[in-house]
C-alpha cells in the first residue's frame, strides 16, 4: 500500500482474518456468521447495545462481533473515527492519515481532536503493533474497499493486529453513500451513541437540504446547452492521469443518482476504480468540469497546469472550472453535507465548454 496512491485496490491488502485470536481479550470474542445476508447490513437483530446483556455487531464482512460488555476502549482508522466522532463516539487511537507534514489536521480527521488520540502511525503501512497492544484495545475498526481487508492495516501484522482485539469492518466502496453512513449510525448507536442529539439531527438535515440543492443544480446543468455539463473526476500523479470510475465509489454514485453526469472511463485497472492514462492521452475525454482528487500527495490543479502541457490545454482547465474532490471524506452527515454543497454551487457555476 502506498498512501499517496489514488489506486484504491492497491492501497488495501488481502489477509487471512483471524476471529480466534480475540479471546480472553475483556471477555471478548469475534466469531464468522454467514447467514446468507450477502450485504452485512446488521439489521437490528444483528447489532446491539450492551444495555441489559451482550454487545454484538454484524459488519460488513458477515463477521458478527461479541462481547459480554459494550466495548469502550476503541481504534480506529482515522476516517472511521472520525464518523464516530460526528456521532458522539470518541476513539482512544487512530491509525491512518490524521496529521500533514506541518503537523496541522489531515482533513481526513474531521473534527477529532488529533493531539487528544494515540496516534499508531500516519503513513501507510505504519501500525505501532506495541503501542496498539498497550492501549488494551476492545475493538478495532476500519473501513474496507476491497474485503476483507481492513483499510490501513499493514498486511504483514495484520494477523498480530488482529489477534489482539476483534474487528468491525464496513465497506465504503461501489455501495450507496447513504447506506454507508446509516452503517456508520448502526455501529455508532449499538456503542452508546444518542442519534437524536442535536448535533446529529442538524447535520442529517443538512445533508438533505444540500442532496436537494445538488439535484436542482443538477437539473439546470442538464438544461445548459450542448447537451449539458460532464463532470470528471481525477487524481494526478507524476506519471499517470487518473480517471475515477463513478459507479466504484459511493459518494459519486450518489451524486449520479442525484443527476450529476459523469465521464466514465472505457476501461479500468484491478478493482474498477481507475483508468490510468499517460499524460499524453490526457485529453481522451471531454469534460466540462472537472473534480480533482485534494489528498495531500496528489498533484493540484496549480501545480498541473505548470507542469503538464496537456492538461493545462484542457477545456475545463483553460476555463478555470477545476474544483477539488475528497476522495477519503469521513462518511456521516457532518461530513458529507458540505461537500454535497461545494458539488452544487460548482455545477451552478459552471458551463458548457467541450464542442
Amino acid at each position: 500500500m502506498h498512501a499517496l496512491r489514488p489506486a484504491a485496490p492497491a492501497l488495501s491488502r488481502r489477509g487471512v482474518l483471524t476471529a480466534v485470536g480475540a479471546l480472553g481479550l475483556g471477555g471478548l470474542l469475534s466469531a464468522c456468521g454467514s447467514d446468507g445476508d450477502k450485504d452485512g447490513d446488521g439489521g437490528s437483530s444483528a447489532n446491539s447495545s450492551a444495555g441489559g446483556g451482550t454487545w454484538r455487531f454484524k459488519d460488513d464482512r458477515g463477521t458478527t462481533v461479541e462481547a459480554d460488555r459494550t466495548p469502550k476502549r476503541l481504534v480506529a482508522f482515522v476516517g472511521a473515527a472520525a464518523a464516530l466522532h460526528d456521532l458522539g463516539i470518541e476513539c482512544t487511537g487512530v491509525f491512518g492519515p490524521t496529521k500533514l507534514k506541518n503537523g496541522r489536521p489531515d482533513p481526513r480527521a474531521g473534527r477529532i481532536d488529533v493531539d487528544k488520540v494515540t496516534i499508531l502511525g500516519n503513513t501507510y503501512p505504519q501500525f505501532n503493533v506495541e503501542r496498539y497492544a498497550g492501549l488494551r484495545p476492545d475493538l478495532l475498526i476500519a473501513q474496507m474497499t476491497d474485503p476483507p481487508a481492513l483499510w490501513y492495516v499493514p498486511e504483514e501484522s495484520a494477523e498480530k493486529i488482529e489477534s489482539l482485539a476483534p474487528s468491525v469492518g464496513i465497506l465504503t466502496t461501489k455501495s450507496s453513500l447513504t447506506h454507508v453512513i446509516d452503517r456508520f449510525a448502526d455501529l455508532a448507536k449499538s456503542l452508546g451513541a444518542d442519534l437524536t442529539a442535536d448535533p446529529v439531527t442538524s447535520a442529517a438535515k443538512r445533508f438533505k437540504s444540500a442532496s436537494a440543492d445538488l439535484r436542482r443544480a443538477a437539473g439546470a446543468a442538464r438544461a445548459k446547452g450542448r447537451g449539458g455539463l460532464k463532470v470528471m473526476v481525477v487524481s494526478g500523479s507524476a506519471d499517470i492521469l487518473y480517471v475515477a470510475a463513478p459507479d466504484a465509489f459511493t459518494d459519486l454514485r450518489y451524486y449520479e443518482s442525484l443527476g450529476v453526469e459523469f465521464v466514465t472511463p472505457s476501461k479500468t485497472g484491478a478493482g474498477g476504480f481507475w483508468q490510468e492514462l499517460s499524460w499524453e492521452n490526457a485529453d481522451m475525454y471531454e469534460a466540462d468540469l472537472i473534480l480533482v482528487d485534494d489528498r495531500e500527495g496528489n498533484l493540484q490543479p496549480a501545480d498541473l497546469k505548470k507542469t503538464k502541457p496537456t492538461w493545462a490545454r484542457l477545456p475545463a482547465v483553460r476555463a478555470d472550472l477545476t474544483f477539488p474532490w475528497a476522495a477519503e471524506e469521513r462518511y456521516s452527515h457532518a461530513g458529507y453535507a458540505p461537500r454535497i454543497e461545494q458539488l452544487a454551487a460548482a455545477l451552478g457555476q459552471s458551463e458548457p465548454v467541450t464542442s
